[in-house]
């Protein structure tokens, strides 16, 4: 798996997204994507996953243009928004039924993923009925259902109890063992006990690119190294 992201800008109206973004990613890497809010995070998950159109540059998934190779990059991207879209109105495995079949994938897979997540005893709720934290894991179940190369996650332990917090980390953990993940997180201890490379977004650019060690440097935690690098 490789993602390169080549002077990528995004514009909303006069307001600059993205300036000039520029990486590479390579297998197997947990990344954590951090940055105030507003900073650009999601609006650069969203451009790689297509949801997005991009004003200026490009990016290469596997080494192809994703505009010009849209539905093959999005075969084996998998992403969870912020927002978590789900169809409250349909049951839990019904929905990922549902999902199968636009990944034409083996109905198998289904009950591998929902116990993986660890949403068993929820399978036959529906939606609406669930809590917010296994509404995520059905939101992280659909993400991982088609076994992606690349797992964008945006804030996926939101709304989870600390039992329920430890459980998904340990999900991230053992997919970034063979897959490449970009988790976007406000929780720096999330960052620490999963990333091992940190992408600080700030006013639209990048301002760090780091092993997490590095990125930490001098300062006595991750926060106060996030805290000094986006002091405006």
């Amino acid at each position: 798996m490789s993602l390169q992201i080549i002077n990528l800008n995004k514009k909303f109206g006069s307001q600059t997204a993205l300036n000039q973004i520029n990486i590479e990613i390579g297998n197997s890497e947990i990344i954590g994507l951090l940055g105030p809010n507003g900073a650009g995070k999601s609006t650069l998950m969203k451009s790689i996953v297509g949801a997005l159109k991009i004003d200026e540059g490009q990016i290469l998934f596997n080494g192809k243009d994703i505009t010009e190779h849209d539905i093959e990059s999005k075969k084996n991207m998998g992403f969870l928004p912020e927002n978590n879209p789900l169809y409250p109105e349909m049951y839990v495995k019904e929905y990922l039924h549902f999902v199968a079949d636009i990944h034409q994938i083996s109905k198998e897979r289904i009950d591998e993923v929902i116990d993986l997540v660890g949403i068993t005893p929820e399978k036959s709720k529906k939606i609406s009925q669930l809590s917010k934290g296994y509404k995520q894991r059905v939101g992280l179940a659909q993400a991982i259902l088609h076994s992606p190369d690349l797992l964008i996650l945006d804030e996926p332990t939101n709304g989870l109890d600390p039992n329920q917090i430890i459980e998904i980390r340990n999900v991230i953990k053992e997919i970034g063992q063979q897959k490449t993940v970009i988790l976007s997180t406000h929780i720096m201890q999330e960052v620490e006990a999963l990333c091992s490379r940190v992408i600080l977004i700030h006013q639209g650019n990048i301002i760090q690119d780091s092993q997490i060690d590095e990125f930490k440097g001098k300062y006595g935690s991750l926060e106060e190294a996030f805290a000094s690098y986006t002091d405006s």
